[in-house]
């Protein structure tokens, strides 16, 4: 009889990420270990900072690791997150850091090295099968698929085993099948930190057989960190000089929007702390009707406040899925902000992306063929679920009662896991 190959499932996401070994039919969770270990969450996140005896001169650290790192001395490290948004982007080739430049495939091999090394050995083993979740739609704009599977090929070429990409919400979808006791088409909206992904599929042997068949899928480039960056637009951005004018030659002029933009892009926002961007700000700073606000927005980026700042929007964001307000807090670098925001002002700010969301909805539907009524379950998953007005969209299409949620962060990977034991691949495989 032949052995059933052990398979690995992991969910790079751009937020978190989490890994999943099957074998025998069974997907369990990954651990990790250690004093800053969050159970089977990894933070997608890496850390640098200069250290004597470390290769080259640079230590660096992963996950949660790298946060504990970068909190305890934030001026002295370079702190990356959601570097998998520019998985696709044609136009970034490298992040600096420090004195070196590092390519999206480097970056994603130093974080792997140190996803491994706190796993307590249990991935030490290479499996004979690796399932990678990615994204139906890629983030950024104008995303070139072409590009990123290169990337991500050379990001796991070191691994020796048999690799395999399949659209993230299929794994959640073939997760979702071990609790169906019965047939059903089910339709997967996963929502994770860069893109918003749906999967239809038929499960015609639920539970342990898990007998399923793709039927169709859609996505999009905008989930959890659009979000984000709607409350930094209308609550920070005014106080760093969005909005503001500066003089020239003689006339007022709008403060550059690029400036702002960055502050949506780590991989550009990353890239400010540079002299000749510093420069720039300072002589803006002059020449600006507000030159305090400018003021704040270099200590924001001198100081490496980023990450204190987009926690601070990661609360608000938590709180207004569970109440109708909450109140925004943030203070460093010379910001000072403490203001109510309501549900429907947040509702109001991402109007827009629900908008476009729900079309991907309606893609998704048409690509594979199947009406609404013929919907059975709407499982969803990713962080942003969680936000009423996306559980609305749903609620509202196809009733309460045919939704189902649970595993937000963890049943991409368990579900990856188990399509890896799958003996007809091509048909999961994007």
């Amino acid at each position: 009889m032949q052995q059933v190959p052990r398979a690995l499932g992991l969910d790079f996401g751009t937020t978190n990420s989490v890994v999943a070994l099957a074998g025998g039919g069974e997907s369990r969770l990954v651990d990790f270990v250690g004093a800053q270990a969050t159970g089977a969450v990894f933070r997608s996140a890496l850390c640098f900072w200069h250290e004597d005896g470390a290769k080259g001169g640079m230590a660096h650290e992963a996950g949660p690791w790298a946060i504990a790192e970068y909190m305890e001395y934030p001026e002295d490290s370079r702190f990356l997150q959601s570097f998998k948004s520019v998985a696709a982007s044609p136009i970034f080739e490298s992040a600096s850091v420090f004195e070196k430049r590092f390519r999206f495939e480097e970056l994603g091999q130093i974080f792997l090295a140190r996803m491994i090394a706190h796993a307590g050995g249990a991935l030490d083993q290479r499996p004979d099968r690796i399932i990678v979740g990615r994204p139906v739609e890629y983030a950024g704009s104008r995303p070139d698929e072409t590009l990123a599977r290169r990337r991500y090929d050379a990001m796991f070429a070191g691994f020796g085993a048999d690799i395999h990409y399949v659209h993230e919400p299929l794994g959640a979808a073939f997760s979702y099948a071990s609790r169906l006791d019965r047939a059903a088409t089910i339709l997967v909206a996963d929502f994770g930190g860069g893109t918003s992904d749906f999967s239809l599929v038929r499960v015609e042997a639920p539970g342990a057989a898990r007998r399923a068949t793709p039927l169709g899928s859609a996505g999009i480039g905008i989930a959890g960190d659009r979000f984000d960056y709607r409350i930094l637009d209308h609550l920070v951005l005014p106080m760093l000089g969005k909005g503001g004018a500066y003089r020239s030659f003689g006339k007022m002029l709008e403060i550059p929007r690029s400036y702002f933009a960055d502050f949506a892009d780590w991989s550009r926002l990353a890239l400010m702390r540079n002299r000749r961007t510093m420069e720039e700000l300072a002589r803006l700073q002059k020449a600006a009707d507000d030159p305090a606000a400018i003021g704040r927005m270099m200590t924001v980026i001198e100081k490496e406040l980023g990450y204190p700042l987009y926690g601070a929007v990661g609360a608000l964001k938590r709180a207004l899925s569970q109440q109708e307000r909450a109140t925004f807090r943030f203070s460093g670098g010379g910001l000072e902000i403490e203001e109510t925001v309501t549900r429907a002002d947040f509702e109001g700010w991402i109007a827009p992306d629900l908008a476009r969301i729900e079309a991907t909805v309606d893609q998704a539907l048409a690509k594979a063929r199947v009406a609404p009524d013929a919907i059975d379950r709407v499982f969803l998953t990713g962080g942003s679920s969680l936000i009423p007005a996306i559980r609305g969209i749903f609620a509202t299409r196809f009733g309460e009662a045919r939704l189902a949620s649970g595993g937000e962060l963890t049943s991409i990977a368990h579900g990856l896991a188990l399509i890896g034991e799958e003996a007809n691949l091509a048909e999961w495989a994007a």
